[in-house]
């Protein structure tokens, strides 16, 4: 009750915000029914909220920002969005809790007495050997447990790929600045690729001069969509022909809604593709894991280049994660996570049909995000109208390459992953109100 009068008081819940229902904020917060049932009648009574049959609980709308005296912080705390829509992130209050900590105990019952003394840079066998299945049977990659190389996820894979390779390497048009930046502080020349419905363009690659490419070929990120069979086999020959590589980010391949999971490009040229992985999308950010699977040339050339001790990632969740992954319990979180997103990016189609049917929604065949395409020069406009209703969210053109050929396209990046059941719905309300109206006919 405290935190909802505040949130009211302070303009964050804005009038007229619909509250999630009684069962799913009890189910959330682990309280009772009644709890929850009991608190909102409160702030009814109080004049907080209305409350009418068919129309859920809302935010008064007489609800007035508190006086600034009455703010009593001794300095500035950060203000959290009250909704989050950012791209990149699953749903922390799903992550698997229960059975993590059961593959935690028996990893932790089962653990050789190495495993408490200096890391192996290129990680723990046991879990090596899982990924080597796992990644054969899920994605198509082909390996073994000598070509994967453990990391701290695809942003420490890139850092260290950055060290080993030569030469300047192709981009994606639109994509990661922050992966863009960790190649550039490595010293490699960046050349961005057009990128259009059916993924990169490859087909510009001869003239280049790049000795190595950077993809997202299950789901580009974040225009959507993967890459065409045409150009996967395209990028294959490259690599043969010119003696390059492939760097093949797998964003999102765990999460395809309409038709089953394309495999990756690794399993086309083993020898010609670097694959990279990690849990930040399919588990949680938070456990810093991933892995590269990678051409026996580049092995000893990237664990020289991790250093001689692991410093990144614990050998304890390492072997968690091999438990978690032997025992099962990793395939049926993601059948889970898959229902889940999916239904929630189904819930954000019918919400834009209803309340915005001007607005074009891309990128929805998998992953955990979509983009909206907006009428030019109006994304700033959304982003700060986004702002004042406490929605975070990203634009489309800070993910633009400076160098592209392409031009700048307005649209924002909308996250379905981040927040909880309970919030879902209101995060969506929210959005709508932020986006540009439809053009006068």
């Amino acid at each position: 009750m405290r935190a909802l009068r505040e949130a009211i008081g302070s303009g964050r819940l804005a009038p007229g915000t619909r509250l999630p229902p009684y069962r799913s904020l009890a189910r959330d917060l682990g309280v009772a029914l009644n709890t929850v049932g009991a608190a909102y009648g409160e702030l009814v009574a109080e004049g907080w909220l209305t409350a009418r049959q068919g129309s859920g609980t809302r935010v008064a709308r007489r609800g007035t920002p508190l006086p600034r005296d009455r703010a009593r912080r001794s300095a500035p705390v950060p203000r959290r969005p009250a909704h989050d829509l950012m791209p990149t992130s699953p749903d922390a209050s799903a992550f698997p809790r229960a059975a993590w900590q059961a593959s935690a105990r028996r990893a932790m019952a089962a653990a050789p007495a190495d495993a408490f003394g200096v890391g192996d840079p290129r990680g723990r066998l046991e879990l090596r050997t899982e990924l080597t299945e796992y990644l054969a049977r899920a994605r198509g990659v082909g390996t073994a447990p000598h070509r994967i190389v453990i990391c701290a996820g695809v942003a420490h894979a890139l850092s260290l790929l950055g060290q080993v390779l030569g030469g300047a390497i192709a981009v994606e048009s639109y994509g990661l600045d922050f992966h863009r930046s960790l190649l550039t502080a490595a010293g490699r020349p960046l050349v961005p690729l057009p990128v259009d419905a059916h993924g990169a363009d490859v087909g510009e690659l001869p003239g280049t001069g790049a000795e190595a490419v950077l993809l997202t070929p299950a789901h580009q990120f974040p225009t959507g969509g993967p890459l065409h069979p045409g150009r996967r086999a395209a990028v294959v020959d490259w690599a043969r022909t010119t003696g390059g590589l492939v760097l093949e980010d797998d964003y999102d391949g765990e999460f395809r809604y309409d038709r089953e999971p394309v495999g990756a490009v690794q399993g086309l040229d083993p020898d010609r593709v670097v694959y990279l992985g990690s849990l930040s999308k399919s588990l949680s950010p938070a456990l810093r894991l991933g892995w590269m699977a990678v051409p026996d040339h580049l092995v000893d050339d990237l664990v020289a280049a991790k250093g001689t001790r692991e410093l990144w990632s614990s050998s304890l969740e390492q072997l968690t994660l091999a438990d978690f992954i032997a025992s099962g319990a990793y395939d049926r979180h993601l059948r889970r996570m898959r229902q889940t997103y999916r239904r929630r990016r189904d819930q954000l189609l019918a919400t834009l049909a209803a309340q915005a049917p001007h607005i074009t929604v891309r990128g929805i065949a998998a992953g955990l995000h979509a983009v909206l395409d907006l009428p030019p020069g109006t994304e700033q406009q959304a982003l700060r109208a986004a702002g004042r209703l406490g929605v975070a969210l990203a634009g489309l053109a800070p993910y633009r390459h400076p160098d592209s050929p392409m031009p700048a396209r307005d649209g924002l990046v909308i996250g379905y992953g981040t927040p909880p059941e309970h919030a879902f719905a209101a995060a969506l309300d929210a959005l709508c109100l932020a986006l540009p109206p439809a053009p006068a006919t």
